[in-house]
Formats: C-alpha cells, structure tokens, sequence
C-alpha cells in the first residue's frame, strides 16, 4: 500500500524522499515495482474481460450476482464473492431503472375550483386576495 501511495505520488515529490517518509527502502520499491504480476492477478484480468463484456451485452444492469449466473453458464468457474470484488475495484455497478410514479390525474370527475382571480393579482389593500402555490 506504502509503494502504491509513493508511486501515485513521484510526481510530486522525490522517491527517496517518499521512501524515508514513509520507512521504506528504496530498493524496495523499485522491486515493487518490477514485480511482474502473480497468476491470480493474471486470471483477474481475464476474469474482468468476461465481466465487462457481459456487463455491456446486459446494458450494464446486472450486478454482481446476476453477473455469476452468466460468467457460470459460460463456462468460467468463479466464486460471487470474487466477481463483486473485480466489478467493485474496477466501478463496475448495475444501474437501476426508475420506476415513472404519476403524479397528477388531470383526468379525474371530481370538482375543479374556478379560477376566481384569474391571474389578476393586483388589490386596493391587504387581506383582499390570499392565494397558495403547492409545488
């Protein structure tokens, strides 16, 4: 964690200087650094392949559990837990669609109130006109 804060920040300052900040070896580091990838970090990366292909061919609405059903029915043998650790790393997250709630019925029998002011809003003095606004 030490080395990926220092690698995200040489920019700004010297990996030395980092490195004696943070109590860690220079040679350290650049050992990080050159460390070529593990298999399970390889079998991610191709694991996320297959997840974002699935996640685009589903419109991006399927999360984490759906998204195992698939991965499995194609023949990849992955764990749920291990699919929504590489969707959540990676931003990968199902979008919902929202339900259209009606809000008005304009087409309704009951009584309807006249419009007694009909937009004249000007009065000789106070307490003549009183009106309210519900939104």
């Amino acid at each position: 964690m030490r080395f990926r804060l220092i690698d995200a920040n040489k920019a700004m300052l010297s990996v030395d200087r980092m490195c004696e900040l943070l109590q860690v070896s220079s040679s350290g580091y650049y050992a990080w650094k050159s460390r070529k990838p593990c298999l399970r970090q390889l079998d991610d990366m191709v694991l996320l392949a297959h997840i974002r292909s699935q996640f685009e061919l589903c419109n991006e609405t399927y999360g984490s559990p759906r998204m195992h059903v698939e991965l499995r029915e194609e023949g990849l043998s992955v764990g749920r837990h291990r699919v929504a650790r590489l969707m959540r790393d990676n931003g990968l997250k199902a979008l919902q669609k929202r339900r259209y709630k009606k809000t008005t019925d304009s087409h309704h029998d009951g009584p309807v109130a006249a419009n007694l002011l009909d937009q004249d809003f000007a009065c000789e003095g106070p307490n003549q006109k009183w009106g309210s606004d519900i939104s």
